[in-house]
């Protein structure tokens, strides 16, 4: 048993809140750091777009489960439900709240949100957009993918190892689940490095800049709409060990009632395999060797007992859940004595759920044998994750890979966390013999 709170001794700062943002390809510059107004009270004022929650949210969460639902006036007005009951009725509740916008941003666009099928769609659609990519994430298709798996990690591992250091989420997590996602799609990996610009300009600094954000969106769809072209003529740019047929001639070849899929429907999909792909996992693949890194017993022990490591993996995903999905407000609508009205957002912290104590006994240990794992690190309700089957394998193999390429190492420097929704290590520096 370990505990998991990293940072988390050290109570809200007084300083003013800046936001400094890292370009993830190169682990340099981006754009000049973002002042935000400082909280003042995280129950009235709450932001988890600032530093002092991308840091160490752990006791912002721990302080506000005490109270009322938190609301801010911030996002032009939203609410933050952290406990594990409250974020379950507000996920299943799909009545008042919609999830026709599933980010928060520092404000929402005027003109309505792209849809990002079927993670944007509501019943009665929500179930025929999702049948169509079930089929690519069943547990017998993954398991197709984990000898694919393991190469990448072995390959990846091979370009650092004689160094005795890397920074492990540059040079080895981000790049698992980028590869496979541009296999499953039947894209070229070279363009990798396109898919990780989009993904920062995306979920990260494009939070906070809406000319970014949109850019990055009309690049990827761009991308896909050149991939589709290329279909229609029967030609592709895949790498030649690629799928077929793929996500993309699946999407191509989509409909609802019989009716084809729309432009902006297909291409919505892409968007979202891409983006949800490959930051989620990356994020909790980095977590985890940031985890193993610091608490050396944990290591040892899944070294000595392999048989631990399903139980292991789910812990892990509880402890560090990279993902806040957000919902607005269909209708007004009580929770709990907190009046919420329509237009409102609301931020559902799935890592605050599965930190709840009242839930999860020893709640901020991570446990290795943990049993009972009610865990929310993939949603709830209609939306819970498509990929969830190729995220867990992909966890699973990444550290398998790395325990017994190098088993043992430390973090050697400053750990540099993500900004916005998605949560996990952007720089990690390890050492290692």
């Amino acid at each position: 048993m370990s505990d998991s709170k990293p940072g988390s001794g050290a109570g809200p700062r007084p300083d003013a809140d800046v936001a400094v943002q890292t370009c993830p390809v190169s682990g340099e510059g981006g754009p000049p750091p973002v002042e935000r107004p400082t909280v003042t009270d995280w129950r009235t004022d709450w932001d988890h777009l600032g530093p002092r929650w991308r840091d160490d949210p752990f006791p912002i969460w721990d302080k506000l489960r005490e109270g009322p639902i938190a609301r801010t006036e911030r996002f032009e007005g939203a609410w933050l439900p952290t406990r594990y009951e409250d974020v379950k009725a507000i996920a299943y509740d799909t009545d008042n709240f919609t999830s026709r916008r599933v980010v928060l941003r520092h404000r929402k666009f005027e003109d309505p949100p792209l849809p990002a099928p079927p993670l944007t769609s509501d019943p009665p659609d929500h179930k025929e957009h999702k049948r169509v990519l079930l089929p690519f994430f069943t547990p017998e298709e993954v398991g197709k993918l984990e000898p694919l798996a393991r190469r990448i990690c072995n390959a990846l591992i091979d370009g650092f190892i004689a160094d005795h250091r890397c920074d492990a989420a540059q040079q080895y997590a981000r790049h698992i689940p980028v590869r496979i996602i541009a296999y499953m799609l039947g894209v070229p990996i070279r363009d990798s490095h396109l898919f990780i610009r989009w993904i920062h300009e995306i979920l990260e600094i494009g939070n906070v800049d809406d000319e970014i954000n949109r850019n990055g969106i009309k690049a990827m769809r761009d991308y896909f709409r050149h991939h589709i072209a290329l279909r229609k003529e029967g030609r592709t740019e895949a790498d030649p060990d690629g799928p077929e047929p793929d996500l993309i001639r699946a999407m191509m070849d989509g409909s609802l009632n019989g009716v084809p899929f729309e432009e902006n429907h297909v291409l919505g999909t892409l968007n979202l395999l891409m983006v949800a792909g490959i930051d989620t996992t990356w994020s909790a693949i980095g977590a985890s060797i940031l985890h193993l890194g610091r608490h050396p017993d944990d290591r040892r022990r899944l070294i000595e007992q392999p048989e631990l490591m399903p139980t292991a993996i789910e812990e892990l995903l509880r402890a560090y859940s990279p993902v806040t999905m957000a919902r607005e407000v269909r209708k007004d609508v009580e929770l709990r004595g907190c009046p919420m009205k329509k237009g409102e957002m609301v931020l559902l912290s799935f890592p605050a759920a599965n930190r709840d104590p009242a839930v999860f006994p020893d709640a901020d240990k991570v446990v290795l044998d943990r049993r009972e794992n009610r865990h929310v690190a993939f949603g709830l309700g209609i939306h819970r994750c498509v990929g969830s089957n190729l995220a867990r394998m992909e966890l699973r193999v990444a550290i398998e890979e790395w325990l017994k390429r190098i088993p043992d190492y430390r973090v050697d420097g400053e750990v540099r966390w993500s900004d916005g929704s998605v949560r996990g290590p952007r720089i990690l520096p390890v050492a290692f013999a």
